[in-house]
């Protein structure tokens, strides 16, 4: 008797599921059952890098994964090597619509994670839960609550494993670390930014080390010219270039007076700073959980460059009209949000020093210093971010356990 296969499809697109979510719940998956066969479906996503295959290639070269351009080929009906049923299909990112097609395609069980719709809600035979919050909104959505399990935040899993890793030269011990995000318009607009706010915490405080932290999703090619050009004229960035020495990178100033390591294992480089400075998205969490101090910005200096969930976000390409109405819409969803960091939503106070609107890098610059230099509010808000998401430690086992029974 031939033996028993487990089989499980994802689905997934952007940056943030791919490292946050997918890579923690695999690792997981893997360590229970080293044979597994699993098939990654990376989905359509405009903020998608491409470089999401790769990364997942390289870190679990036993799982077959295919790119946007092949899922839509088995979307449609080519088969592309993939097998005639799986036990499980699991979303864990992009547009539902896609995991209902390849759970269409490949039957099996379905399961979701954080999000679902009316439309699935007898799609799932399970849905999983970030929090008791997202139990409730799962719910709303019309998930039977007996198919709904709380498991915590699989980015916090992923954040704990990548800090482990050992620093690279240049990490910014008990300095600052600049993360200016993954999505090519964060890359072209905020590594200038940085750079002007970089330049003037070295004329202030030459003392401090500064780093630049990237992510594993941005080529060297990109923050070259991003660098390079300056950014938008309304973000007061400062133009540089990207060079080498040796095997470690450097972004530099036209005159050549600043000079700031570049890194790529953000959160490893993160444990050694006394602050970091970021935006809002997934890397506060993961900050948040390694107890690092931050201050973030929400910048709307060109706010038709921002990105704003659904269709409304591509407002900017709408001929004459389209520039001026995708600002207002990005200024008004903006304000309706008191906080716009994850970890003060969770927590209800302000624990993450967050600036809102326009922002100038001299602004960025003396807030930075302010909160480097205030060890009281560090030593506070390090504690209060760490036991914020304490309890989310070992969302990847708890998942991948409910996953493969199942799947079973």
């Amino acid at each position: 008797m031939a033996a028993f296969c487990l089989r499980i499809a994802f689905t997934a697109n952007g940056p943030g599921e791919v490292a946050g979510w997918l890579r923690p719940l695999l690792r997981a998956l893997y360590h229970r059952v080293p044979d597994l066969e699993s098939y990654v479906f990376l989905v359509p996503d405009d903020y998608a890098t491409g470089l999401e295959a790769k990364f997942l290639r390289d870190a679990f070269p036993q799982a077959c994964v295919y790119e946007p351009k092949s899922y839509l080929k088995f979307a449609l009906g080519a088969r592309a090597g993939v097998p005639d049923r799986v036990d499980l299909v699991q979303y864990v990112g992009g547009d539902l619509v896609h995991c209902a097609r390849v759970h269409a395609r490949l039957r099996g069980r379905a399961a979701t994670y954080k999000f679902s719709r009316r439309a699935y809600r007898r799609l799932f035979s399970r849905a999983f839960a970030v929090d008791a919050g997202n139990v409730a909104q799962l719910a709303g959505w019309g998930i039977p609550i007996e198919r709904i399990l709380e498991v915590g935040n699989l980015a916090i899993d992923g954040a704990i494993f990548e800090s482990g890793a050992r620093p690279q030269s240049g990490a910014p011990i008990d300095g600052i670390l600049f993360m200016p995000g993954s999505r090519a318009y964060e890359v072209d607009n905020l590594v200038p930014f940085y750079l002007a706010v970089a330049s003037r915490i070295v004329r202030e405080r030459p003392e401090i080390r500064l780093a630049f932290a990237m992510s594993p999703f941005t080529t060297r090619d990109h923050i070259g010219r991003a660098i390079e050009g300056g950014g938008h004229p309304r973000m007061f960035g400062r133009s540089g270039r990207l060079v080498t020495d040796g095997t470690d990178d450097f972004i530099e100033d036209r005159a050549g007076e600043v000079r700031i390591p570049v890194l790529y294992n953000a959160l490893s480089a993160a444990r050694t700073a006394r602050l970091a400075v970021t935006i809002p998205g997934t890397k506060t969490i993961e900050l948040a959980a390694l107890g690092v101090p931050m201050v973030t910005m929400s910048p709307l200096n060109a706010p038709e460059v921002v990105t704003i969930n659904g269709p409304l976000t591509y407002l900017d390409r709408v001929p004459f009209v389209g520039v001026p109405l995708k600002r207002a819409v990005a200024v008004a969803v903006a304000r309706r949000f008191a906080y716009h960091t994850q970890p003060n939503m969770d927590a209800g106070t302000s624990l993450v020093r967050e600036m809102h609107g326009t922002v100038t890098p001299a602004r960025v610059a003396s807030v930075a210093l302010a909160c480097y230099d205030d060890a009281d509010w560090r030593r506070s808000v390090s504690g209060r971010l760490r036991r914020l998401y304490r309890d989310h430690e070992g969302a990847a086992e708890r998942m991948a356990s409910s996953l493969l029974s199942l799947a079973a």
